[in-house]
């Protein structure tokens, strides 16, 4: 599905752009954002407030790091985190070459293309280069920080189960989450609000396309490098436990730390650059959408302003419900030896869920009251809430498959305990396209909702109304963004911190009860901390499946609307002749599902 989408942004720049005597996407045009007020304020003074937002998120983001990197730490672990955060280091080093040779290339098109085939000035060219860069520097910046906010909590988690309580073994990764969710989301938005606010309109375009091919760029690398290394380094860590019969983190298995590496390039890395380009295409989709097929200024301007000022408020309500949550959980669980550690994070999605729900019709009802025929400000809330709902619920339906509690999962134990392989293998493949059955089908039925909503007065303010509201539910997808990449960075954290434990042999540590009574203040309970370790692992685990289908609705939901942009560039492009232009694009995009 990454290749789907990126070959979707390849097709939406190529099409759109045919013939240097048609407008194309570098040519769209962004409104005045100051010609319309919003409860007495301009568009473009209201987004000023939201660069402010973004700002506090980046720190928040930043503030969390620097809590867990101060937490308790045993030496014998943090050595480990270390040694793990120098081999991921390597990692990314080599990713960033990859990744450079890769840009000189698509540059080298970029200027040909636009400079020489379109015959755009040398300064249009010159902004489309520079914010490809951006966006690559993006993906790859976010994608660094997850795996430094990772290697930090991975040892502190590893730590902080040696105590009696359990309540910070599922709190640490999930801040180191958060951290790395809030920083991605803010500084996402933050870029695409100053090309909103300070790029003059007719150069916005490209900028937008510029950053869109930039991070699709180097989302896709890191993604696809991330996942074949992880598996890579999992499978040899397995050999070498199968072949010389040890445990799979034994301090003798030299492919280890290997293993713990791919955990955050598949499992941070990835989903990190992943969340951050799809979050942008989308952003990009719907204001493409918006400039093509709203005929109005005024509406333009005021869809927009809107679209945005959600994106800021649920920045806000996903800060608020982490907290509010926080304080639910500890109140519940803050004193427990043992507890299920998948619950805090239940009620974190749900909790999100419905603040964001609320949030949207609030922030519709302030800023769009009048638009259309008075009744569009709780419709399109309705269609974004379809996404968000979709957020929740997605989760649950996984986790009727991959929680440790599952029955399914408890079918494929007892297939591998008398059937050996082969009846694993087929156990394994029914539960995941059940699983798949119900996810499609969860996906199409919200999807569907929002079709009927779009159907009733929103094709009064615009072209392909029900396309417009494909693309507000994977905006709606990923209203919980920050939420949806925290529980999705909680896996690699647990992953490593069992590795951790092994790897870093406190146990054989002389006197070390005595050392940590002194030093930390707790006494140590070595039995129960490893099967806290795993237990929370199985939650990892689990949230990390959930995380993934949001992000690939996402991309399925706004290809959608790319594809449409395309069809409304041809409607005005060839007037009369969309029915042909459907014809060539119906085996391209059969092509595109296909490889994808």
């Amino acid at each position: 599905m990454r290749k789907l989408k990126t070959f979707v942004v390849g097709v939406f720049v190529f099409i759109i752009s045919t013939g240097a005597a048609f407008a194309g996407e570098a040519d769209l045009v962004i409104p005045d954002l100051s010609s319309v007020h919003f409860i007495g304020i301009s568009g473009h003074n209201l987004l000023i407030y939201g660069l402010i937002v973004c700002a506090l998120g980046i720190i928040f983001g930043l503030m969390q790091s620097f809590q867990i990197k101060k937490l308790p730490v045993h030496k014998s672990m943090k050595d480990i985190s270390e040694l793990i955060y120098s081999t991921c280091k390597t990692y990314l080093f080599t990713q960033g070459k990859f990744i450079a040779i890769l840009w000189v290339f698509i540059a080298s098109i970029m200027v040909i293309y636009f400079g020489f085939l379109l015959h755009h000035g040398i300064g249009q060219v010159s902004i489309i280069v520079f914010f490809s860069i951006v966006g690559i520097l993006g993906s790859y910046t976010v994608a660094w920080f997850g795996i430094r906010i990772n290697t930090y909590a991975n040892s502190r988690t590893a730590f902080a189960s040696l105590a009696s309580v359990a309540y910070p073994t599922m709190a640490i990764p999930l801040k180191a989450g958060m951290s790395i969710g809030m920083l991605l989301i803010s500084i996402e938005l933050l870029i695409m609000l100053i090309i909103l606010i300070f790029i003059p309109g007719k150069y916005a375009g490209a900028c937008f396309i510029g950053f869109a091919i930039g991070e699709s760029l180097g989302a896709a690398a890191l993604r696809i490098a991330g996942g074949i290394f992880t598996k890579i380094a999992d499978i040899g860590s397995d050999l070498m436990k199968i072949v010389f019969k040890i445990k799979e983190d034994d301090v003798r298995n030299p492919g280890v730390i290997a293993d713990c590496t791919g955990d955050n390039a598949g499992d941070s890395v990835g989903p990190t650059a992943d969340g951050f380009e799809t979050y942008g295409v989308t952003g990009v989709a719907l204001i493409v959408f918006i400039i093509l097929a709203v005929p109005e200024a005024i509406t333009q301007v005021k869809l927009l302003v809107w679209i945005f000022a959600m994106r800021v408020g649920m920045v806000v309500t996903s800060a608020l419900s982490y907290w509010i949550n926080g304080l639910i959980s500890k109140a519940r669980f803050g004193q427990e030896k043992k507890f299920d550690f998948e619950s805090p994070l239940t009620s974190l999605v749900w909790l999100t869920s419905f603040v964001c729900i609320v949030a949207t019709y609030i922030l519709s009802y302030v800023l769009i009251p009048e638009l259309g025929d008075g009744s569009l400000w709780w419709k399109l809330s309705t269609i974004i809430s379809c996404g968000t709902i979709a957020g929740a619920v997605i989760p649950e339906l996984v986790k009727i498959f991959t929680s440790v509690k599952s029955s399914h999962v408890k079918e494929v134990v007892t297939a591998s305990e008398k059937g050996g392989a082969s009846l694993n293998i087929l156990s394994g493949l029914v539960a995941g396209n059940f699983a798949a059955y119900w996810l499609g089908f969860a996906i199409i039925f919200l999807m569907s909702i929002a079709y009927i909503v779009s159907a009733h007065g929103v094709g009064g303010i615009m072209n392909a109304p029900a396309i417009f509201s494909f693309g507000l539910v994977a905006f709606g997808f990923l209203g919980m963004g920050p939420v949806t990449i925290a529980v999705d960075s909680y896996g690699p954290v647990t992953d490593n911190a069992q590795s951790i434990y092994e790897l870093s042999m406190i146990e054989t540590v002389p006197n070390i009860k005595e050392d940590v009574k002194k030093d930390f203040g707790f006494d140590l309970d070595f039995e129960n901390a490893k099967m806290k370790l795993e237990e929370n692992d199985g939650a990892g685990n689990t949230f990390k499946a959930t995380a993934k289908p949001v992000l690939i609705g996402t991309a399925v939901v706004g290809a959608t609307t790319l594809i449409f942009a395309i069809i409304e560039v041809l409607n005005k492009t060839f007037p009369g002749e969309v029915v042909a232009g459907l014809s060539i694009l119906t085996p391209v995009f059969l092509l595109g599902l296909i490889t994808g």
